[in-house]
């Protein structure tokens, strides 16, 4: 019996397990399916390439000729196929993120966008690098103060390398539940992409618990947007168009960001800083109440739906419907309290068979979603520049 093929298969078939059923109850079992089953649930390819060239190895060493190899063989093979209608989810995601953009922007918003947008995933990647990030056209600036507050308080700026001039800005958060997470770790092929196209993207660090508490990281993510409003230009970027982004907690961030613009209780000792924002994009966020016993007597809002108003900005929303841990349901909740509160659109893409932080790989799913933002973005920028009149 082959130990090695042994061993491989039941790796890659226990994650294939969580990567494809996902269960999301209860929720110990909710967390091994985030643990085990993200990887191979956004880049399945890469475990049929492990499976395939696995079982071809023993086979040409002559180890599928006992009984147990053969049964080893078989455990592949209906892995290989699970792992295959995880990729057909992701590969749907193109159509799920297109029918939301027609549905949140309008039958014709496709002539209403004024740039190029990309008409080809990049493919090779996708199928044969999907963790590498970085792109040779794109800076990475590291480590910019924007708070007293240490390493919680830097920021990454992402530019082209020609610095083009007037570029919008993204401001992205990362998650972690407000105890963990980084500004390097999440949604980079969207940083790298949209810098690509001419945007200046900024993804920020901000403190966690126990440090601090409610209100803090809102007042860090404003302090970001208020550092923006003021150095933006030196690095090439437009302040007056500031889309704010996030994942998970960050999502969560960015949404009461776009919620709350020039609100006192966010921005002390700043707040004659204007921190309002062009849109909001929120990837698989957290839409309940704050993490932990509130400061202040009666406690905040639920968040980010207690800060919902009609003059609300446009949002993106993206969850997966696997997520296991931030319900797609508190998604749907969120998109129609929106929908039923603001005047301005918002786009959901609820992804099959998504699930939490789908955006840490070049995957077929993010690629579809990256794109989705950006024409997102697009019409936004395009709407802006419109008068009244000539929407109607």
């Amino acid at each position: 019996m082959p130990m090695g093929y042994l061993a491989t298969t039941a790796l890659f078939t226990w994650c294939t397990f969580f990567a494809v059923v996902a269960p999301r109850r209860p929720r110990p079992l909710a967390t091994l399916s985030f643990w085990f089953g993200l990887g191979l649930n956004e880049v399945p390819f890469v475990g049929i390439y492990v499976l395939v060239a696995s079982t071809a190895l023993a086979a040409a060493q002559g180890d599928l000729n006992s009984a147990g190899a053969r049964v080893t063989a078989v455990v592949a093979a209906v892995a290989a196929v699970g792992l295959a209608v995880s990729a057909w989810r992701g590969l749907r995601t193109d159509q799920v993120v297109g029918r939301a953009l027609e549905q949140g922007l309008g039958a014709g918003w496709r002539d209403r966008v004024r740039v190029p947008l990309r008409r080809h995933r990049p493919w090779a990647r996708i199928l044969l690098l999907p963790g590498p990030m970085r792109r040779r056209d794109v800076q990475r600036i590291p480590n910019i103060r924007y708070g007293d507050a240490g390493r919680r308080n830097l920021l990454d700026i992402y530019r082209r390398r020609d610095a083009p001039q007037n570029g919008p800005v993204l401001i992205y958060f990362h998650g972690g539940g407000y105890t963990g997470g980084a500004k390097n770790r999440e949604a980079r092929p969207l940083l790298y992409q949209l810098a690509g196209q001419g945007w200046v993207c900024i993804s920020a660090n901000y403190r966690l618990r126990p440090q601090t508490t409610f209100p803090g990281h809102q007042i860090d993510a404003k302090k970001v947007i208020a550092w923006v409003r003021e150095h933006a230009p030196e690095y090439g970027a437009d302040p007056s168009r500031l889309f704010v982004a996030g994942s998970s907690a960050g999502s969560n961030l960015a949404s009461l960001c776009a919620l709350t613009p020039n609100d006192p209780k966010f921005q002390p000792g700043f707040e004659s800083t204007d921190t309002s924002v062009t849109a909001a994009i929120c990837l698989y966020g957290y839409y309940g109440h704050y993490f932990g016993d509130p400061p202040d007597e009666p406690p905040p809002p639920l968040q980010p739906q207690g800060y919902i108003h009609p003059g609300a900005p446009p949002f993106l929303i993206a969850h997966g419907t696997k997520d296991a841990l931030a319900t797609v349901e508190g998604a749907r909740n969120f998109v129609d309290q929106l929908r039923r509160t603001s005047g301005s659109p918002v786009v959901y893409a609820e992804l099959p068979g998504g699930q939490h932080a789908f955006d840490v790989f070049h995957s077929p799913r993010f690629e579809a979603v990256v794109d989705g933002v950006e024409a997102f973005a697009a019409w936004v920028l395009a709407a802006s520049q419109r008068t009244p009149d000539s929407t109607r």
